[in-house]
Parts: structure tokens; C-alpha cells; sequence
């Protein structure tokens, strides 16, 4: 039994190469066809979505991991990396050095990730509400306001991270959080509305 896990093992790892350089060169080339600035040492697990707004930017820093594809994370994604800016103007731009799995970022206004920032499966960060809250409003563009993560930050899988947020430098936001107000450096905060539960030493 142990020799099975040990081959299973190196095929499993011998699949993921394979899938990274197989969905690299294609993100790569989708960024360009979107004109998006990917810089260089960016891995891709499986095929993320891509959308960027006409005069809108889209940066995305060296280094950073994004996987999409459903075994490309054993915590199980349900869906691929969604990265789009949604209006004219908008800016979405990401550090250098982060992870991302099955996450959603949607800049309507501004979305500004810091560097070695790490999301958990499925995580969702928008600064827009999408739709209007009246009845009447709701085929309409929903109000925004600018988010940004600074540097360390750790988001948990499944937390919701909702418009005019800052979360400060090394706050880690627990699994299935929603960020409602704007967290401090070097904390932990979970619940929904997440609220800080205490200091990181």
C-alpha cells in the first residue's frame, strides 16, 4: 500500500506539471488578446476567466499562483479564478507573490491587492454590489467603492470581501467570513460581518 501512495503520488505531481504548462502559455496569450499586463513568473492551474473593460487596467504582478482547476486544490474549488474589471476606468491590480484558488475579483471603481497576499478556495472580492437595491434599480449598475489588501494578507476559503474594505498589512480573515468594514493590520477577524477576534503577536 505505501508503494501505491508513493507512485500515485508522482503521477499526481507529474499531472500538475502537465496542467501548468498547458495553461500558462494560454493565459499569457488570453491576457494579451484582453490587454492585460501579466508580468513574468505567473503559474496557472487549469484556465481562468478573463474580462477587461475598454479603458479599464488590469495588472497582474510577478509571481503569483492561480489555480483553476478543480483538482489543482485538494480544499475544492467550485468554480475557476473569475478576474475582471466591470466599467471604464476601473483598476484591478495585483502584487507580486500571491495565491489564488477558484477566486473572484471584480473592479467596478478600483481594486488594489498588495503583495503575498493568499486567498483560500473560492474567495470572492468586489467592490461593487453589482445591481441596485430598489426593485426598479436592479437591471442598473449597483453603488462602488474602492477596496484594497495590503501586503500578507490572508483570506480564508469562501469569505466574501464587499466594497470600500481595507484590510491592513498581515490580517489573516477566517474561512466563510463576510468583510463588511475595513480591518486593521495584524489581526484576526471572522463571523459575518466579520469582527476582530484577536491579535496577531
Amino acid at each position: 500500500m505505501g508503494n501505491r501512495a508513493i507512485w500515485a503520488g508522482r503521477i499526481e505531481r507529474r499531472r500538475e506539471l502537465l496542467l501548468q504548462a498547458w495553461s500558462t502559455p494560454l493565459a499569457y496569450l488570453a491576457a494579451e488578446f484582453w490587454g492585460i499586463q501579466i508580468a513574468p513568473g505567473c503559474r496557472f492551474f487549469g484556465n481562468p476567466v478573463l474580462h477587461r473593460t475598454a479603458d479599464s487596467t488590469m495588472l497582474l504582478g510577478a509571481n503569483g499562483l492561480y489555480r483553476s482547476a478543480r483538482r489543482s486544490n485538494l480544499a475544492g474549488l467550485n468554480r475557476p479564478c473569475f478576474l475582471s474589471t466591470l466599467r471604464t476606468h476601473a483598476v484591478l491590480s495585483v502584487g507580486s507573490g500571491c495565491g489564488f484558488s477558484g477566486t473572484v475579483i471584480a473592479a467596478a471603481e478600483e481594486v488594489v491587492i498588495g503583495h503575498r497576499v493568499y486567498c483560500g478556495a473560492n474567495v470572492t472580492i468586489t467592490d461593487t454590489d453589482w445591481h441596485g437595491l430598489k426593485p426598479e434599480e436592479r437591471s442598473l449598475p449597483g453603488q462602488s467603492a474602492p477596496v484594497r489588501l495590503e501586503d500578507d494578507v490572508w483570506i480564508g476559503m469562501n469569505a466574501i470581501v464587499l466594497k470600500g474594505v481595507t484590510i491592513g498589512t498581515g490580517t489573516v480573515v477566517a474561512a466563510g467570513s463576510v468583510v463588511t468594514r475595513s480591518l486593521a493590520a495584524g489581526v484576526v477577524a471572522a463571523g459575518n460581518p466579520a469582527r476582530v477576534v484577536r491579535e496577531i503577536r
